[in-house]
């Protein structure tokens, strides 16, 4: 079971060793994983927590990657990971309003309102769907990547971020349709 570093770890100087490569590409990652982890989740505790499954898993079965394709082998693991989670506690499915997501797009709007609504709309997508989009749009994940950390073929990648784009299209557009009421 990997472990933090102790004083034991560090050299006659007290500095930490240097990561190796294999840690060094893993930790260049976390930012993508921090993201899709809090897009899976929908909760920045929860995603934070799968973040943490999943690196420690990645750190244990080291010896498993094929020297391929990291950021697909770690992509898939926290996607089994999300799912085998999602089957111990029973598909419960809610949204912590208390807690805020950190979605990446919805940063670049500086209207508090805009990013509300955008993350409403990301939220509203069910998971496949926001999965795809996430990887696709945000993360910028070519469809044969995202068709095999997903385990799915590629038309159904395709097929999704269709659906999902034109649905997130319909709900952020819907929002600013105003209904005008004719006075009586």
């Amino acid at each position: 079971m990997p472990h933090g570093p102790d004083r034991t770890d560090r050299d006659a100087g007290g500095a930490l060793p240097a990561p190796d490569s294999f840690e060094a590409e893993v930790l260049a990652l976390l930012p993508s994983l921090r993201r899709y982890s809090r897009s899976l989740t929908r909760s920045d505790a929860d995603g934070e927590d799968l973040l943490q499954d999943c690196v420690e898993k990645v750190l244990a079965r080291r010896s498993q990657w094929r020297g391929l394709n990291l950021r697909g082998w770690v992509l898939t693991i926290m996607t089994n990971l999300y799912r085998n989670g999602l089957r111990q506690q029973g598909r419960r499915n809610f949204v912590d309003l208390d807690d805020s997501t950190d979605l990446p797009a919805a940063e670049t709007s500086s209207d508090p309102l805009e990013r509300s609504r955008l993350e409403a709309a990301l939220n509203s997508l069910g998971e496949d769907y926001r999965a795809v989009l996430m990887l696709v749009v945000v993360e910028g994940y070519s469809y044969q990547d995202v068709a095999t950390t997903l385990d799915i073929p590629i038309g159904t990648v395709m097929s999704r971020l269709s659906r999902a784009r034109r649905k997130m299209s319909s709900l952020m557009n819907a929002e600013n349709v105003i209904t005008l009421r004719r006075p009586k």
